[in-house]
């Protein structure tokens, strides 16, 4: 079992791990849900979220500014 994950330059396929969430995936990559927004299949979704086999979860940086 595996998804796709996407993040800035990476596109690579990840062995899926049993009851993952997204949580999980930016905790392993080291990244907050304060500053990254996950889309689950093109749908944005929340970090509780299971990844399921197949899955294409793309994270997009947010970008702050004033």
């Amino acid at each position: 079992m595996e998804f796709n994950l996407k993040f800035k330059d990476i596109d690579e396929t990840r062995e899926l791990k049993e009851n993952f969430t997204i949580n999980d995936l930016l905790g392993e990559l080291g990244l907050s849900a304060q500053t990254v927004v996950a889309k689950q299949n093109g749908d944005l979704t929340i970090e509780e979220s299971l990844i399921n086999d197949g899955d294409e979860i793309h994270l997009v940086q947010i970008i702050y500014g004033g």
